[in-house]
C-alpha cells in the first residue's frame, strides 16, 4: 500500500468517509513539498454533498445571472424570456397529447378516430414548432452572450494585475491565486453563465413535465422525482472527486508549464545545450507528469465506480417508477390515453431531469473554479493601493510638480514578501535637482529597491519619500510615473515594432515610416540618435516598422547589445524630470559602454539622474554616491572624498581599477583606464 499524500489525508466528507483501504499515489519524493501542500480550499470542499450543493447553487447562479446581466442585459433577458416560453409549450404539447390519444383510442371507427385527434394533433405540432423555434432563439442568444462575458472578466483580470500593487508579484501564494484565476478560473466565466442557463432551461422542462404528470395523476410526481437521486449523487460524487484533484495538481501543473518553458522557448535553447540540461529537464518533467498521471488515473478508477453505482441505482428507480403505472393502469387507477401521455411525460421529464443533474453538477462545478476568479480579483483589488483609484468628489490628494526642488528619502525600510531579512533598514539620502547621483555597493546591497521606492514602484514599510514637500504616498502612483524614466539592467524585449519599442507608452504609435526616418516623430528621431538606436534601426529591413519578434513572420531578433541601446532611447524618449540608470551597460561591450554614459551625460543635461551600477570607474563625476552594504547607507560623498576615506568604496574601486592594469595607489589613472574600456 502507498502512503496517502498530504493534500488528500486532509480531504474528509463529512458524508461518506474515505474507505480505510483506498489506494492513493505516494507522493513523488522529488517534487517539492510546496508543491503538494495546497490546502487554501480544503475546509470549503470537504463539505461538498449534495445538501451542500442544494445550498450553495442559489448563490452561484445568482453570481452568473450578475455577471451576465453586466455582460448584456438584451441578452440575458432574451434567453431567459424565451427559455420559459418554450417550457410553457413542453406543458402544453404533453397535455394536447392527452386529446389526441384520447380520440385515437375510443370506440368509434378508426377514419373517425383519426380525423376527432386531427385538432390536436394541430396543436401538437404547433407547440412542438414553437418550442422548437423558442430555444433555437434562445441558443443565439446566449451564443452572442458568451463572448461578451469572457470580455467583461478578462478586462476586471488584467485591469486588477496591471494596477496592484508591486510587492504582490513578490509573493509566491499571489501567484499561486493568480495562475489559478488565469487559467481554470478564466475560463469557468462563461461556462457558469452557459450552465446556470442550463439549469433554468432544465428546471423549466422538468417542471413542464411535473405538472404534466401532476395534472394527469398525483402519484406520478414523487415517482418521477425518485429517478434523480441515483444520478445526482453519482454526479456530485464525481465532479467533487475532480475539482480535488484539479486544485491538487495546481503546483504540479504549474511546474510542468515552467520546465516546458524551459524546453521550447527560443531564448532558453542555448542554455540548455551548452549545459546539457536536455536530459535532467526531460527527467523533471516526467516525473512531474507521472505523478500527475498516477493521481488522475486512480480518480478516474474511483469515478468510473461512482457512474456504474448511479447507472444501476437510475436503472432500479426507473424501473419502479414503469411497475408503478402499469399498476396503476391494471387497477383502472387511470385511463389508457392518460397512461400513455404519462410515458411521454416521464420520458421528458426524465430527459430534463438528466439535463438538470448534468447542468447543475456543471454549474456548481465550475462555479467552484469561477469562485477561484472571483476570490482572486477581490483580493487583488484590496491590493492595489488606494491613491491608484479615482478619488471621491470630497478627497483631497497631493499632487506632483511638473518638475522638484529636490527628493528626500527619510529613514526608509522595506522587506519584500516572504523574505526573512529586510532589504532596507532606515536608509536615508537627499537629490537635488539637475545632480548625477550614483548608488553604489554589492550584489544585494539594496541599490535597485531603494531605486524602485524612490521611483513609487514600492511603498516603504516604514519613513517616506518626498518630491519637494509632497509624500509619494499621498499621490496617485501613475503621476509619479509620469515623471520617471528609467533605463533598467532587466528589460522587456517587446514583440512589436521598433518604433514602439521607442515610443512605449507615449508618441504616436501608428506613424508610418520609410525606413529612412521621414515623417517620424522628431523627439523620438533624437532619442534613436542619442542612445545609438539609430544605428540599429538603419540595419533593420523595414526601419522603424520593423517587428522585433522572429516568431513572426518578417520579424528580426537583436543583439542583447542592440536591445539596450533601444531600452535607453525608450528611457531618453521619455521626457521626465527624473532618470534612473539601473545598470544600463550590463550587455554592452567596454567602447560601447563608454559611448553610453557619455551620452547619458549629454542627454540628461538639466535633468536629474539616479545611477545604479558596478562599474565605478562611471561614478567618478558624480555628484554625490552613496554606498549601501545590507539595506543600509554606510558611506556618502563625492568620487574624492570616498576615496580619501579609505572604506567599502575605495576598496571595490581599486580592485576594478587594478583589474584594468593601473595600480591602485593611482586612482586617477586607474579611473582613466577604466573609462578607456
Amino acid at each position: 500500500m502507498g502512503t496517502r499524500p498530504r493534500f488528500l489525508r486532509r480531504f474528509r466528507t463529512r458524508e461518506a468517509p474515505p474507505r480505510r483501504r483506498r489506494r492513493e499515489p505516494p507522493p513523488d519524493p522529488g517534487l517539492p513539498e510546496v508543491i503538494l501542500n495546497w490546502h487554501a480550499r480544503d475546509k470549503e470542499l470537504t463539505e461538498t454533498g449534495m445538501r451542500t450543493i442544494a445550498r450553495r447553487l442559489p448563490a452561484v447562479i445568482a453570481q452568473a445571472a450578475r455577471l451576465a446581466w453586466r455582460a448584456s442585459r438584451t441578452d440575458t433577458l432574451v434567453t431567459v424570456g424565451l427559455n420559459l416560453a418554450a417550457g410553457f409549450f413542453t406543458a402544453f404539447w404533453l397535455l394536447a397529447t392527452t386529446g389526441v390519444l384520447t380520440a385515437l383510442f375510443s370506440a368509434a371507427p378508426t377514419p373517425s378516430r383519426v380525423r376527432d385527434a386531427l385538432p390536436s394533433l394541430a396543436l401538437v405540432a404547433g407547440a412542438v414548432a414553437l418550442r422548437a423555434a423558442l430555444q433555437a432563439g434562445a441558443g443565439w442568444a446566449q451564443a452572442r452572450l458568451d463572448p461578451q462575458v469572457e470580455r467583461l472578466v478578462e478586462l476586471r483580470l488584467y485591469e486588477a494585475t496591471t494596477a496592484v500593487d508591486l510587492t504582490a508579484l513578490d509573493d509566491s501564494d499571489f501567484l499561486d491565486d493568480l495562475k489559478r484565476a488565469q487559467g481554470r478560473g478564466l475560463m469557468s466565466a462563461p461556462m457558469v453563465v452557459q450552465y446556470a442557463v442550463d439549469v433554468l432551461t432544465a428546471a423549466v422542462g422538468m417542471i413542464a413535465a411535473a405538472g404534466t404528470l401532476g395534472v394527469l395523476h398525483p402519484v406520478l410526481l414523487p415517482l418521477l422525482l425518485l429517478t434523480a437521486v441515483p444520478e445526482g449523487w453519482a454526479s456530485v460524487r464525481s465532479a467533487r472527486m475532480r475539482y480535488l484533484m484539479l486544485l491538487s495538481l495546481v503546483g504540479v501543473t504549474r511546474r510542468k508549464w515552467i520546465l516546458s518553458d524551459l524546453m521550447v522557448e527560443r531564448r532558453h535553447a542555448a542554455e540548455v545545450r551548452s549545459f546539457t540540461m536536455r536530459g535532467f529537464l526531460l527527467g523533471q518533467y516526467d516525473r512531474a507528469a507521472s505523478y500527475q498521471r498516477h493521481v488522475e488515473l486512480d480518480v478516474a478508477r474511483r469515478q468510473t465506480i461512482v457512474k456504474i453505482t448511479g447507472d444501476l441505482l437510475k436503472g432500479v428507480a426507473t424501473a419502479l417508477v414503469y411497475v408503478a403505472l402499469g399498476v396503476m393502469l391494471w387497477k383502472g387507477a387511470v385511463p389508457l390515453a392518460v397512461a400513455g401521455t404519462a410515458v411521454l411525460a416521464i420520458r421528458t421529464g426524465q430527459s430534463s431531469l438528466a439535463n438538470l443533474v448534468f447542468a447543475v453538477n456543471h454549474c456548481y462545478e465550475e462555479g467552484l473554479y469561477f469562485g477561484d476568479y472571483v476570490s482572486f480579483c477581490a483580493a487583488a483589488e484590496q491590493r492595489i493601493p488606494h491613491r491608484a483609484l479615482a478619488p471621491s468628489p470630497l478627497e483631497k490628494r497631493g499632487r506632483l510638480p511638473d518638475d522638484f526642488a529636490d527628493i528626500v528619502v527619510e529613514d526608509v525600510a522595506f522587506t519584500y514578501p516572504g523574505a526573512d531579512e529586510p532589504s532596507l533598514r532606515g536608509v536615508s539620502l537627499h537629490v537635488r535637482k539637475g545632480e548625477v547621483v550614483a548608488l553604489v555597493g554589492e550584489n544585494g546591497s539594496g541599490k535597485t529597491t531603494l531605486a524602485k521606492i524612490m521611483a513609487g514602484l514600492y511603498d516603504p514599510d516604514t519613513g517616506r519619500v518626498r518630491w519637494d514637500d509632497v509624500p509619494l504616498t499621498s499621490v496617485a502612483p501613475h503621476d509619479v510615473w509620469e515623471r520617471v524614466a528609467v533605463i533598467a539592467q532587466e528589460y522587456t524585449h517587446w514583440p512589436m515594432t521598433a518604433r514602439q519599442n521607442v515610443t512605449m507608452g507615449h508618441g504616436d504609435d501608428g506613424a508610418v515610416s520609410s525606413g529612412n526616418g521621414d515623417g517620424e516623430d522628431p523627439s523620438m528621431l533624437a532619442a534613436a540618435r542619442a542612445s545609438g538606436a539609430d544605428e540599429v534601426v538603419e540595419g533593420l529591413a523595414r526601419g522603424y516598422d520593423t517587428l522585433l519578434d522572429r516568431r513572426f513572420k518578417g520579424g528580426a531578433e537583436l543583439s542583447g547589445g542592440q536591445w539596450q541601446r533601444l531600452a535607453v532611447a525608450r528611457g531618453f524618449f521619455r521626457d521626465a524630470p527624473l532618470l534612473i540608470c539601473d545598470e544600463p551597460t550590463a550587455a554592452l561591450d567596454a567602447r560601447a559602454e563608454h559611448n553610453l554614459f557619455e551620452r547619458i551625460r549629454t542627454h540628461a543635461d538639466g535633468r536629474t539622474v539616479l545611477l545604479i551600477t558596478h562599474r565605478l570607474a562611471s561614478v567618478r563625476y558624480a555628484d554625490r554616491i552613496y554606498v549601501l552594504e545590507h539595506g543600509r547607507v554606510i558611506e556618502e560623498g563625492d568620487h574624492a572624498a570616498l576615496m580619501a576615506r579609505g572604506g567599502l568604496y575605495a576598496d571595490l574601486y581599486s580592485l576594478q581599477a587594478a583589474a584594468y592594469g593601473a595600480g591602485a595607489a593611482d586612482p586617477q589613472a586607474a579611473g582613466e583606464a577604466q573609462a578607456a574600456g
